[in-house]
């Protein structure tokens, strides 16, 4: 499979049923030769308008349930990893 056709499939949560995005990058570790986690950009909606809310959720590889023809399969339970949030913490301290 090529990374773009990776890109192309929609990530829902079987948690809630809820649909995350598509995936737009992917965290590699370069020693082991293994994608560790998904990253899914989030959009907020603004006055009816969609934005970019500039956050991102980082699934890790381990939350992936299954990877299908048209879709990416993930386990997030009621914590999510957002990656915006995470750096105004680390900014701020």
């Amino acid at each position: 499979m090529k990374i773009s056709d990776f890109q192309t499939k929609d990530v829902i949560n079987i948690v809630d049923g809820k649909k995350l995005g598509q995936i737009s990058d992917l965290e590699l570790d370069l020693r082991q030769g293994r994608i560790d986690s998904i990253v899914v950009p989030q959009y907020t909606k603004f006055l009816g308008m969609f934005g970019s809310g500039g956050t991102e959720v980082v699934i890790p590889w381990r939350n992936i349930v299954k990877i299908g023809t048209d879709v990416v399969l993930v386990r997030m339970d009621d914590t999510k990893t957002l990656r915006a949030e995470e750096e105004d913490l680390h900014a701020r301290s």
